[in-house]
């Protein structure tokens, strides 16, 4: 029977980086399911997610067939509650897709990664878990220039998740993804302790 890849979280806050390092580890063999694409994905697709989501925002939710992503955000961001009604019906969905990805993996590690590693519960599926980190005003400057949104949209969003600072304390690796560290030796330097783990 073949052995299940051990996981690899990866984490850190909006403009932090993380998807820029987990293309990095999806070219050096390691490759890596991004939560975020996963759930619009499945918010798209899944029935039980559509039939929910309805349910609570409004049968209106999906005109022509395609989910209302300014309508759902806007539930989605009213308040602390609503989040939480919104995950606890797309994350159960979102974390077993992740398994079943996983078992048609074939290598000794794969990668989960998501914004809320953490707040999200997923965590506990990682063996080991990475924090990219990078300073609130890079990362807000990022934010800006990909999402074309405001700066204090950007900081609003910023507010609502776990500090950088928190999550690198709960990792196990944590990446500086600012000007004054590049990323690459830092992910071969990572790479090689999850070699000698893989080889214990």
């Amino acid at each position: 029977m073949r052995q299940q890849p051990s996981v690899l979280g990866i984490t850190g806050g909006i403009g932090s980086g993380k998807s820029v390092v987990s293309q990095c580890l999806d070219i050096m063999g390691i490759p890596v399911y991004n939560c975020d694409n996963e759930a619009k994905r499945l918010n798209n697709t899944h029935p039980t997610i559509r039939k929910e989501l309805c349910e609570l925002v409004g049968k209106d939710l999906y005109p022509d067939g395609i989910l209302d992503k300014a309508s759902l955000a806007a539930y989605l961001f009213a308040s602390p509650e609503h989040a939480a009604q919104v995950n606890a019906i797309v994350h159960p969905t979102v974390m077993n897709d992740f398994q079943q990805w996983k078992s048609r993996q074939d290598t000794p590690w794969v990668g989960i990664e998501s914004a809320i590693l953490y707040e999200s519960n997923f965590a506990h599926l990682a063996d080991k878990v990475i924090a990219v980190y990078a300073p609130e005003q890079l990362r807000i400057a990022r934010a800006c220039r990909r999402d074309n949104a405001p700066a204090e949209a950007i900081r609003q969003r910023i507010a609502r998740q776990m500090k950088d600072e928190e999550k690198c304390k709960l990792a196990d690796f944590t990446l500086y993804n600012d000007d004054n560290h590049p990323l690459l030796p830092q992910i071969l330097d990572i790479l090689a302790n999850l070699l000698c783990l893989s080889r214990k």
